[in-house]
C-alpha cells in the first residue's frame, strides 16, 4: 500500500475541512479500513517508517494508531499494529463466549474500560460492597417519608395521567428542579430548560446525538467517566482524551489547534475518577475558548452536592452570560439509583429544537415518581436529606482518609476528598499494576477499581485505586484500610525483590 499516495488523495477530496495533520491522517486510515483498501490481517507500517514516508511528526502517527484502536479498527501486538476483523465477515454458528454476533459497534464499545474490560466494572452482587463508588448511603435514606409522597402522587393521578407523559418531563418537576438549581448551584435556566430523562447515561446519549455530527470532535477528560465514552463512540463521535491534573481537566493550546472540539466532557466540581476540582481560572479559560471554538462544555455535575469543604461550588453553566454549556445533574447520588431520574439543563437559545427533538424519542412515563419528587423538592425533604447526607459523607470520609494514611500510604497519596462520595489513592511506584491490584483486592471482598482502566482507549496516566466510602459505616473503614494497606505492602515487596534480581 503507498500511504504517502492514498493520503495525498484523502486530502484532496477533503482538503476545505481544514483539518489537522492527526486528524487528517487517522480519518484517511479509517476510511481506507472502513472501504477494505486496508483488508483484515493488514499490518499497517511501523510509526518511525510511516512517519519518515509521509513527512509527519511520529507522534502524529502514534495519535492515529492509537485512536484507531481505541475505536477498534486495529489491534496493537508485540510485532506492531494490524488491521481488526472484517466487520462483514460471514456468520458463523455462535459458541459460548463468541462475538461475531454482535455489530461492530457493540465488539468495540466492550473495550472502554481499558486494557482490561473488567476492570471497571461493578456487577450487581457487589454494589454495596466496599469500594463500589457512585453507592449513596441507601440505609440511610427516609424511605418511609418516600413512601408518603409517592402514595400522595398515586392518589391525586387522574385518569389522563395515566397516558404517556410529557416527553420533556413533567412540568412540576421541571419548575421545581429549575428552582432549585438556581438557589443551590447558581444554574441560571427556567423550567423550559430543563428535560427530564432517566438516568446520566440517557442524558449523555441525547447530548451527544442532539448536539455532534457522526465525526466531530468529542474532549473528555482521562482519565475519566466510561459512561461518556461509550456514549462517544456510541455516536460516532471522534474522541479525543484531555489529560487531567490536580486542578483538573487541562487542555493545551496545541489541543485547541490540532483538534478543535465541538464537544467538551467534564466533572469540574469534582471530576471523576481523580477528584480534582477545576480551578477558577481554568474553568473560566475553558468558558472562553469554547465559545470562541464554536463549541459546547457538557457539564456533568453528578455529585456536587456533597461539598466537604464549605458550600457547594457555584456550576460552570452560571459563571458568564449565555454559558456555552449544557448541564447534567442526576438523582442517583443524592437519593437513590432505582428512582432512575436525571436531567439535562440546555441552553435558552437551544432549548426549542431540543425540545423537538426528545418530543421524537423520549421516554413518556415514571408520572408518579416525577410528581413525588417534585413535591420531595418542594416540600424542602430533599434539603434536609441532603444535609445529613453530607454530615454523614465528611465523617465517612475523614474515617477512611485517617485509616488509609495509617495503612495504606507508605507508597500512595489521598487525592479527591473536598467533595463527592470517592477518593483516589494513587500510586506512587510506578511498577505497581493497579489492574492486577485490583483483580487481588476483588478476590479478598473489596471493590477498588483501577484508576489506570479509566483512560480513552489507553491505560491512564492515573494509577491507583478508587475507592467509594459513602454506602461504608465509618467503624468499618480501619479494617477494609488495613487490607488495603496489606495489598500494596505485598506489591511494594515484590517489586523490590523483581529489581533486586
Amino acid at each position: 500500500m503507498d500511504f504517502a499516495l492514498l493520503l495525498n488523495a484523502f486530502e484532496g477530496r477533503h482538503r476545505e475541512r481544514g483539518w489537522s495533520r492527526q486528524r487528517l491522517l487517522h480519518e484517511c486510515l479509517r476510511t481506507a479500513i472502513r472501504d477494505g483498501q486496508l483488508a483484515p490481517g493488514t499490518r499497517l507500517a511501523a510509526t518511525r517508517v510511516l512517519a519518515a514516508e509521509l513527512g509527519l511528526a511520529r507522534n502524529t502517527v502514534l495519535y492515529a494508531y492509537e485512536q484507531l484502536a481505541s475505536e477498534g479498527f486495529v489491534l496493537p501486538d508485540r510485532r506492531g499494529t494490524v488491521v481488526a476483523g472484517s466487520v462483514g465477515a460471514a456468520m458463523a454458528p455462535l459458541a459460548e463466549g463468541d462475538e461475531d454476533g454482535l455489530s461492530f459497534r457493540a465488539r468495540h464499545l466492550r473495550g472502554v474500560a481499558g486494557q482490561d474490560v473488567n476492570a471497571a466494572v461493578v456487577f450487581p452482587a457487589d454494589a454495596m460492597a466496599a469500594f463500589a463508588p457512585g453507592v449513596p448511603a441507601l440505609d440511610e435514606f427516609p424511605l418511609a417519608q418516600w413512601r408518603r409522597v409517592l402514595d400522595r402522587a398515586w392518589r391525586a393521578l387522574t385518569p389522563r395521567q395515566l397516558n404517556y407523559g410529557d416527553p420533556a418531563g413533567e412540568p412540576q418537576l421541571r419548575m421545581a428542579i429549575a428552582d432549585h438549581l438556581r438557589s443551590s448551584r447558581g444554574v441560571v435556566c427556567n423550567a423550559g430548560q430543563v428535560f427530564i430523562t432517566d438516568g446520566t447515561q440517557s442524558s449523555l446519549d441525547v447530548c451527544l446525538r442532539a448536539f455532534a455530527d457522526p465525526g466531530e470532535t468529542l474532549w473528555m477528560e482521562h482519565p475519566g467517566y466510561g459512561g461518556a465514552l461509550a456514549a462517544g463512540r456510541a455516536a460516532g463521535l471522534h474522541v479525543v482524551g484531555i489529560p487531567v491534573d490536580m486542578d483538573g481537566i487541562a487542555p493545551t493550546d496545541r489541543d485547541w489547534q490540532d483538534t478543535p472540539p465541538r464537544l467538551i466532557y467534564t466533572t469540574p466540581s469534582h471530576q471523576y475518577p481523580t477528584g480534582s476540582v477545576l480551578s477558577p481560572a481554568r474553568r473560566m479559560a475553558l468558558l472562553e475558548r469554547a465559545r470562541a471554538a464554536g463549541a459546547l462544555i457538557i457539564e456533568d455535575d453528578y455529585d456536587s452536592e456533597f461539598r466537604h469543604g464549605g458550600p457547594p461550588l457555584a456550576a460552570m453553566q452560571g459563571l458568564v452570560a449565555d454559558a456555552p454549556v449544557v448541564y447534567l445533574g442526576t438523582f442517583s447520588k443524592t437519593m437513590f439509583p432505582a428512582l432512575r431520574i436525571a436531567f439535562i439543563v440546555v441552553p435558552a437559545a437551544l432549548a426549542a429544537a431540543f425540545a423537538q427533538m426528545q418530543a421524537q424519542g423520549a421516554a413518556r412515563g415514571r408520572v408518579a415518581e416525577q410528581l413525588a419528587l417534585a413535591e420531595f423538592l418542594r416540600s424542602g425533604l430533599f434539603a434536609r436529606h441532603v444535609r445529613r447526607m453530607r454530615r454523614l459523607y465528611r465523617q465517612r470520609r475523614d474515617a477512611l482518609s485517617a485509616a488509609l494514611q495509617r495503612h495504606a500510604c507508605a507508597g500512595a497519596s489521598i487525592h479527591g476528598g473536598s467533595a463527592g462520595m470517592h477518593l483516589a489513592l494513587r500510586f506512587h511506584d510506578a511498577g505497581w499494576d493497579d489492574l492486577a491490584l485490583s483483580r487481588r483486592a476483588a478476590h479478598d471482598g473489596i471493590v477498588a477499581l483501577a484508576l489506570s482502566a479509566h483512560g480513552t482507549g489507553e491505560r491512564a496516566g492515573w494509577s491507583g485505586f478508587l475507592l467509594g466510602y459513602a454506602q461504608v459505616p465509618a467503624e468499618h473503614m480501619d479494617g477494609l484500610a488495613r487490607r488495603v494497606g496489606t495489598l500494596l505492602a505485598q506489591a511494594g515487596a515484590a517489586g523490590q525483590t523483581k529489581r533486586a534480581k
